[in-house]
């Protein structure tokens, strides 16, 4: 058996000033992968084993951010279809995909890639497709796959688990053995959702639970990217059974209301900054963990804002520590100035006036980190993610982590990377949505997700689409009167 194996991934935030062109993505050829748990190097390794052919194209990504250009989404589509066109035939097709990609010109990019393969394999051979929960979920991408799966896990933690449930069902079709029929449900509901509490996890459970039930290949609960300006914007179910579509409508309407009248629940509450702060004051032991969401660049966001910062330095509270702000030009100097060194550093607030002002400090160079990292995923399981030349600087008792490559804030890495014990700190300020929650809910006495001014700040009731059906919930009450 022949399998051919490719990825195209980044997650688009319409409304980010910052535009994703070919440098920005990270393209392996022919198998180069970074790490062996990555989608594409599982698919090569679980079809190597069964003594079958894997023919691996590109694995592209870029960081979240804003749109694609469309010489550069043209670009990497071309080769995938080129490689695609060269491999034929194949008797199966397993896409890594994100599933909130936009470039200009194309609102679905990865509907688009399975439309373009379907076009050269025909209508018989098998399309896996592994996407990101935080996707849009396109009629287009129905109609040309034969199997969806999302990660069910935020943090991404299945993101490996994910890959072999899509092996296994796909490489089933292409044997014959089940004929995979995709069932979707719109939940009209916009909005960020957690797993790792109740009721989410439960009802993630319950997903699971579903898929040992004789008939049903997979569940998937696509969250949406609230922050794509796209007409398919939102939550949906998917539901994957062997060929019994009526039962997977019912199953994927059941669930989808289902989590449509949890709606009120399963939206995780955010403080404003000085509500955060107030909180983590009050708190007897530290450190107490405060994610500045607006500013997640995993969302699209520079990572450079000051909001935060301002915050901190108005109010004189100290023993605090930041992870990460992008700053590359505050990097290059700190770098040059050496460990050990004093002086005057601005900070931040370079990306427009989502990112805040930049802060003009008087900081002590604390310790360099030349090309830093810190690692996402399960233990056994984890990917290197690169924070680029990485330097803390101390001012007024907080201490800040700067980074020249941009990219949210996963585990306490980047502080002891320069020398920062985040546990000693009374409050740590990380830069993520929630990714950062694997990584440091062990060590923190208190976890708070604060709305600040940022780029992808979590109003889903007033973020200001123009393309998106407006019809959603909570611009709605409910949609569905």
């Amino acid at each position: 058996m022949k399998i051919f194996i490719a990825s195209l991934a980044t997650e688009t935030n319409t409304f980010a000033p910052v535009p994703t062109s070919l440098k920005d993505f990270d393209v392996v050829h022919g198998g180069q992968y970074t790490s062996e748990h990555v989608p594409p190097a599982v698919w090569a390794r679980m079809a190597r084993e069964k003594g079958w052919q894997p023919v691996e194209s590109i694995t592209a990504f870029a960081e979240p951010s804003g749109v694609t250009l469309k010489a550069t989404y043209e670009y990497l589509r071309g080769k995938i279809i080129a490689d695609l066109q060269a491999s034929m035939p194949v008797d199966c097709v397993l896409l890594d995909l994100h599933g909130a990609m936009v470039a200009d010109g194309y609102d679905d990019c990865e509907g688009d890639v399975i439309q373009h393969v379907r076009q050269i394999v025909g209508p018989d051979v098998p399309i896996g497709v592994e996407l990101d929960l935080h996707c849009h979920i396109t009629q287009t991408m129905i109609d040309q796959a034969s199997v969806i799966i999302t990660y069910k896990e935020y943090p991404h933690t299945d993101f490996e688990d994910r890959a072999i449930e899509l092996f296994n069902i796909s490489v089933a079709a292409a044997e014959g053995k089940v004929k995979p029929h995709i069932a979707m449900y719109d939940c009209r509901m916009v909005g960020i959702y957690h797993p790792t509490s109740d009721p989410v996890k439960s009802f993630v459970q319950r997903m699971k639970d579903l898929e040992s039930t004789a008939g049903i290949l997979s569940v998937s609960l696509g969250h949406g990217f609230p922050w794509g300006d796209v007409v398919d914007v939102g939550t949906r179910v998917l539901v994957v059974t062997d060929n019994q579509p009526e039962r997977g409508a019912e199953l994927a309407a059941s669930l989808g209301s289902d989590f449509f009248n949890m709606r009120e629940q399963v939206l995780p509450q955010h403080m404003t900054i000085d509500e955060a702060l107030d909180a983590a004051l009050a708190e007897p032991t530290g450190p107490v963990v405060i994610a500045d969401v607006s500013d997640n660049s995993g969302g699209g966001a520079p990572g450079d804002s000051t909001f935060m910062l301002q915050a901190l330095l108005e109010r004189g509270i100290q023993d605090v520590a930041i992870g990460c702000i992008w700053d590359p030009i505050a990097v290059s100097v700190v770098f040059a100035a050496g460990v050990g060194a004093k002086l005057d550093l601005r900070v931040g607030g370079k990306m427009g006036p989502m990112s805040g002002n930049p802060v003009d400090l008087s900081v002590d160079v604390l310790q360099l980190a030349p090309k830093a990292i810190q690692h996402f995923g399960n233990e056994g399981s984890q990917m290197v993610v690169e924070l680029g030349d990485s330097a803390a600087v101390r001012a007024h008792g907080i201490d800040i982590v700067l980074i020249s490559k941009r990219t949210q804030t996963f585990t306490p890495e980047v502080f002891t990377n320069v020398g920062v014990d985040p546990t000693q700190k009374n409050i740590l300020i990380v830069k993520s949505m929630h990714h950062f929650y694997a990584g440091f809910a062990p060590i923190a006495s208190r976890i708070i997700h604060c709305a600040s001014p940022g780029a992808v700040a979590p109003d889903f009731a007033n973020i200001p689409f123009k393309k998106a059906v407006q019809d959603k919930w909570p611009a709605v009450e409910n949609p569905f009167d």
